[in-house]
């Protein structure tokens, strides 16, 4: 009996030992869950399943077209556009999306040439061959029409001459969503006119590939080449296998931006264009749609540069609707040449009249 009592402390010493084992092991465990866990991207766990960054180059492969009513449809069903074509999918819908933008854009470039009479002017004036390059729309009298001129300025964003909004384009209507309107009835009623581009202001191009260069010769090893070779095949496999089992993510060429010589910004792109090409037009008054930050964009214009602004001026208003980004504080009174005449727009009215 004794015997048996004295061998209790040595199992409860025993029971201790393996509990405190146990919960070294778990410990152990919850430490490599955790550290399995922070080293999965969610975002990148959801990429996974994704088809393809391949889309339609045209909108006829889209299976879309423009209708009588210039509204964006099906060419099988008649439906609008519709942007979650793959639920759950955020990101590839949202590929598709601006792939469908960029054949957009395209379009809105051939009514601007074919509906509009429209040519381009190649910006800067004197590009040299290799150099990256911009454009403008001009009418064939926007320089040489002695009495009246208009100019268009878009706001911020993709969108690009003869825009307003992509995504009216796209969900609405032509007429919503481009400058076609304005230009048309300004030709009809004796202007010369002027589409500007200020959001195309770089050169896309893909990045070279990037090696990773080689370890030096005199660095002296730390362990046996062919146990170090070893050693990296198994890491390697293991984060192959990691990444093929928790992540699939496509890769997305990398680009890099070349700006457009003394037309990086918008601000730049309406300077520039004002001085090589409103200012030395023969019109006598110049009349000025400027959509957000377009509106901005001549503000900077008035404020930098006042004596390239010729009178008298017709503004549309309001032309401002945020301050740019490099002056936060840029909220003072629009203070613009005396000389200078706002115009009010009524949507009802789509005649301007002056202020």
């Amino acid at each position: 009996m004794r015997a048996h009592l004295a061998a209790i402390p040595e199992l409860c010493i025993l029971w201790i030992a393996m509990a405190q084992v146990a919960a070294q092991e778990d410990r152990e465990k919850t430490t490599a869950l955790k550290d399995l866990l922070s080293r999965i991207d969610l975002d990148e766990l959801m990429k996974k399943d994704e088809p393809p960054f391949t889309f339609p180059k045209t909108l006829e492969e889209f299976e879309y077209a423009f209708n009588e009513y210039g509204q964006l449809r099906h060419i099988k069903t008649g439906e609008p556009f519709v942007f979650n074509a793959r639920e759950d999918l955020h990101r590839w819908n949202q590929k598709r999306y601006e792939a469908l933008g960029e054949i957009i854009t395209q379009y809105v470039y051939e009514l601007l040439e074919k509906k509009c009479n429209m040519t381009k002017a190649i910006l800067p004036v004197d590009p040299t061959e290799d150099e990256a390059t911009s454009f403008i729309y001009l009418s064939p009298d926007a320089l040489s029409n002695p009495s009246k001129l208009l100019v268009l300025i878009q706001g911020s964003g993709v969108v690009r001459a003869g825009q307003w909004a992509r995504r009216l384009i796209i969900n609405q209507d032509l007429d919503s969503g481009t400058q076609i309107p304005f230009i048309t009835r300004a030709i009809d009623e004796g202007y010369g006119v002027m589409v500007l581009n200020p959001n195309e202001n770089y050169l896309e191009v893909e990045k070279p590939a990037m090696f990773s260069p080689l370890p030096s010769p005199t660095e002296p090893p730390d362990e046996p080449a062919e146990k170090r070779e070893r050693k990296d095949d198994k890491e390697g496999k293991k984060k192959r296998e990691f990444y093929e089992k928790y992540r699939n993510p496509q890769k997305e060429t990398e680009t890099e931006r070349i700006p457009v010589r003394e037309n990086s910004s918008p601000e730049e792109h309406v300077l520039y264009v004002w001085d090589h090409f409103v200012s030395r037009a023969a019109a006598k008054n110049v009349f000025i749609v400027a959509h957000s930050y377009g509106g901005l964009s001549f503000v900077e214009l008035s404020a930098s540069q006042p004596v390239l602004l010729r009178a008298p001026v017709f503004l549309s208003q309001p032309v401002v609707s945020c301050p740019p980004p490099h002056r936060t504080g840029f909220m003072e009174p629009l203070v613009l040449p005396d000389d200078t005449i706002t115009l009010s727009y009524d949507k009802k009215n789509p005649n301007p009249e002056l202020c």
